[in-house]
């Protein structure tokens, strides 16, 4: 399955408005409650099917412009499940038959701020599946970016997952991670990687009010930190757990 979902978010006298909200299934875009009182509008994304499955081909594309302030939300974690059984007759399959992507590119103008605030993605077993983020930042714009796995349900190995994402300020690369978790990646389980937990997530935060003195570098707790970034004003926050619940608990107070 491919599928594509817009969102152009605009200040128009001093309010955000949402001036494209275009969705295919399963990737279903709704604007959800009242403008906070900031002037920022919530959007929430709506699994129109299961999945990502192995083969699906999506997309999101979001746009902040000068001065709008957008936060975009899940509804649900996201399941990533293998595709459907290949028949014999079919012959051997290739990557493209068997592993999902999903493709997120943001940019925020000048001014503009963006919350990208997801539920997790759960890695399946025997899922195959890709995420590649990236977000390019006007020089003045605020950014949230919150990341988190799980490996595998309750009782469950986990599938294969990665995830590779990158932040520019002003055209310059500001952060880039990449993960990968799951039976092909060489040593995730290990102490260099998860340590053991099943469930891992990142907050990146981008404030110019930071400019002269972004958060100082912290302990946050067993298997979490925050860490200032050099190229800008930014910090890190970055947890591994058991579950997700201690990894979102120490992202939550990472910034607090």
């Amino acid at each position: 399955m491919k599928a594509t979902a817009r969102i152009t978010a605009v200040a128009e006298a001093g309010r955000t408005r949402l001036v494209t909200l275009r969705s295919e299934p399963p990737l279903l875009v709704r604007r959800t409650g009242p403008r906070h009182a900031a002037g920022e509008v919530e959007v929430h994304l709506v699994g129109g099917a299961a999945g990502p499955l192995g083969g699906d081909r999506l997309r999101i594309e979001v746009t902040v412009g000068p001065g709008a302030r957008l936060c975009v939300r899940t509804v649900a974690a996201s399941l990533a499940l293998p595709g459907p059984r290949w028949p014999e007759r079919a012959g051997p399959r290739s990557p493209a038959d068997t592993q999902s992507t999903l493709d997120i590119h943001a940019t925020v103008a000048a001014g503009g701020s963006l919350r990208w605030l997801p539920e997790p993605l759960i890695a399946a077993r025997g899922c195959d599946h890709v995420s590649r983020s990236l977000v390019d930042l006007e020089s003045d714009a605020s950014l949230t970016w919150r990341e988190e796995v799980v490996c595998g349900r309750h009782g469950e190995d986990p599938g294969d997952a990665s995830l590779h994402s990158t932040v520019r300020l002003g055209g310059r690369t500001l952060a880039r991670q990449d993960l990968a978790v799951g039976p092909r990646a060489c040593g995730w389980a290990g102490p260099a990687v998860l340590g053991g937990g099943r469930a891992t997530g990142t907050l990146l935060v981008v404030d110019p009010l930071w400019t002269e003195k972004p958060p100082e570098a912290a302990v946050l707790g067993p298997g979490a930190a925050r860490m200032p970034l050099a190229g800008g004003p930014a910090a890190l926050a970055a947890a591994v757990g058991g579950d997700l619940r201690e990894v979102r608990a120490a992202l939550d107070r990472a910034f607090t």
